[in-house]
Parts: structure tokens; sequence; C-alpha cells
């Protein structure tokens, strides 16, 4: 337990301490509490600032990634001064500029099944603010085993998700999902683009759960997922389902124990990357005069933008432009960060391709890790 709250934070807490409901107890319950944010990216951006505001004891951060300018658009944590810097050092820096008091514990790794249960275990609530299958599940099951609230939450061009899995009897997030998707058939933000606003209400949303998981007060979104569209300003909510078989608390919980993630996302077979190339592969290729037929299927605006050359066929007429690609030699399929020309690969393959490569990371990757002229969007 923390020490009693200060004259400072006395000051400081006024505004909660005045409401009924929260008072002197619920702010030294929040104090006390301990919250791990996975991300610090657009979710964990106002989780982190709302929740170091509100006074949270300890935060810790999960993230090995750098600021980029892609991100200031609503990443609203990171400053254009912090471009080119570790996330962890931006968001922490910004913490303690508003909670000096906030003990803020950053983790720079990559969340894996290996250190996960380890990270998550020293915390009283885990927030959920990934953007990606294989981590969204990694952190699901490792709550389920550690039975840590997880504050659920996701978004994606003008809408979002809310929910809390895992609290006291409620459902966990293989309740509402049991398998993921197939391989890029939901795009990231990065495919399909995000709206700079739309974090911040989700991650409020969120961070208003933690703060009634942490005092008790209030009813949290056990059992329900908000629903948010930011088009026609609407919020709506569907009932999740407590299912026995994935449920904490069940006499035989089938998720015992954490696996591969990235395979079970289908995004390796065997152990390894299947149906990939890598950028820096690519370029070797290229290189060394290796023979094959790059197909980009952005759309005609971003490829006039930003290119690495190849024949440009938008998702959408992939199927009905097959003649134009290739059934000998390689074909290399390649769009923004790799979303689209996978979902391109598997129609393909549907037609009897046996031929194709995707490109890890897509031209994001080759602007970041070959080729800094290539414009990045």
């Amino acid at each position: 337990m923390s020490a009693p709250l200060t004259a400072s934070e006395l000051r400081r807490y006024e505004r909660h301490i005045i409401l009924p409901e929260l008072g002197r107890e619920g702010q030294q319950k929040i104090k006390d509490g301990s919250v791990l944010i996975v991300g610090t990216g657009g979710l964990g951006s106002p989780l982190a600032l709302y929740l170091a505001a509100a006074g949270v004891g300890r935060i810790g951060l999960v993230d090995f990634d750098i600021v980029d300018e892609s991100n200031l658009q609503r990443q609203i944590i990171h400053f254009t001064s912090d471009v080119g810097t570790p996330k962890l050092e931006s968001a922490k820096r910004k913490i303690l500029e508003i909670n000096p008091n906030a003990i803020v514990e950053t983790h720079n790794v990559a969340l894996k099944s290996d250190n996960a249960l380890d990270i998550l275990k020293n915390y009283d609530v885990i927030v959920d603010g990934t953007d990606n299958f294989p981590t969204r599940y990694l952190v699901a099951d490792a709550c389920t085993i550690l039975n840590k609230p997880n504050v659920y939450g996701s978004i994606f061009r003008f809408e979002g998700q809310v929910t809390v899995f895992n609290y006291q009897d409620g459902p966990s997030y293989r309740c509402l999902y049991p398998e993921p998707p197939p391989p890029g058939l939901v795009p990231s933000c990065a495919e399909g683009g995000v709206l700079g606003v739309l974090p911040g209400v989700v991650g409020t949303l969120q961070a208003t759960e933690v703060i009634k998981i942490l005092t008790g007060i209030g009813t949290p979104l056990k059992g329900r997922l908000l629903l948010y569209n930011a088009l026609d300003l609407t919020f709506k909510t569907v009932k999740v389902r407590r299912d026995p078989k994935w449920a904490v608390g069940t006499p035989h919980p089938t998720v015992t124990k954490l696996v591969d993630y990235e395979q079970f996302c289908g995004l390796k077979r065997g152990g390894e990357v299947s149906d990939e190339i890598s950028v820096a592969e690519l370029k070797e290729w290229r290189d060394q005069g290796r023979s094959f037929t790059l197909i980009d299927v952005r759309e005609e605006n971003e490829y006039e933008y930003a290119n690495i050359g190849g024949k440009l066929i938008p998702l959408g007429e992939v199927v009905a432009r097959q003649s134009e690609i290739p059934r000998e030699g390689v074909v290399v399929l390649q769009c923004k960060v790799g979303g689209r020309s996978r979902q391109a690969l598997e129609a393909l393959k549907a037609q009897g391709y046996n031929n194709l490569l995707n490109l890890a990371g897509g031209i994001a990757a080759w602007s970041r890790e070959i080729d800094p002229s290539v414009p990045r969007y």
C-alpha cells in the first residue's frame, strides 16, 4: 500500500475527492493501484496521460517502437521534438510532467510468450492498447492465466470498441473472439487509416474503466461491448456472453499456457513465416538481378505518391485482372504494410496460383529499412 495522500495530493485531486462516489478513500485506491499499458501509441497516449493525471501510483508501459512523424496525427503523448526517440522515453517524460509522484516502469521489449507472464503479473489492471492480433491474443491469454482484468479497446477508420474482460465472473476476450480472422482479412490502421481523434475517445473510455475497477465505483463494461461510430456520433452496446470453455474460473479452462501467437494467427506455419519475403531479401534479389515480378496492390493515388516500381493492380481488381499476373516465375505482392498484399495472395491462391510471395512490411518497411528517400505516409 502506498503512503497516505499528502497535503499536496489532496489539493491536486480536490475535484475527485469532493465526488461522494469517490472521496478520499477512492483517491487513495487510485494511488495504491498499478496499471500496465501495452502500447504507447494511439490508445496508449490518452490512457497514460489521463491515468497519470488521475493519480495512479504505478504505471507500467510496454513498447519498443520509435516515434515517427506519422504517429503525431493521433498519438498525442508524443511531440514533434520526440521524432526519432523511443516511445517509452517520450511517454515517461510526459507522464512525469503531469504527475511527478507517479512511478513509471518501462518495458522496452516486444511482448512475447516467454516474457508476458513475468511482466503482467506485477500489475493490478492490464490495458490493451495494441494494434495487431498476435499481441492482442497474447495479452488476452496471459490475463486469463493470471486472472487479471483486461481493459480492451480497438480502433479502425471511424469506429472503436471498448469492453472489460476477465473482471469478476465476466467473459474473456476469447469468449467474444475464440479464433483470429484469416491473415490480411482485417486491415490494420496503417492500411485502412484512422481518424486522429478516434483513439482519444476510445482511450479515454478505457481509462474510465480502469479507474472504476481500481476504486470499485460504478458498473464496469463487464459482459458488454461498447461500439462507437464517430461519423454518426453514436454509441451502442451489445452483450458478450461468458463461455465456460474460455472464461476464468472454469473447472477445465482451455487456456493454460501461452503459445506462438504469430503462428496461431496464421502468420507462421511450421515455425517459419509462410509465403513472405523481407525487404532486405527483396533488395538482395534486385542487386543480384534475380528475375521476379513485383505487383503493387495499393490504390493509384498511393502509387503516385510513393512506389518502388512494379505493376499497379489495386486489390479490388486483382482477381479480375489475374491474366496480367504470371503463373510462372516468382511473383512478389506488395502494399503499404503487408495486409492488402496478404489478402491478394490468398485470393490468387484460391485461383490456383502457387508462385506468390508477400512483401513483409510493404513499402513502409522498404522506406524505413532500405531507402529513406521513398516517401512515407
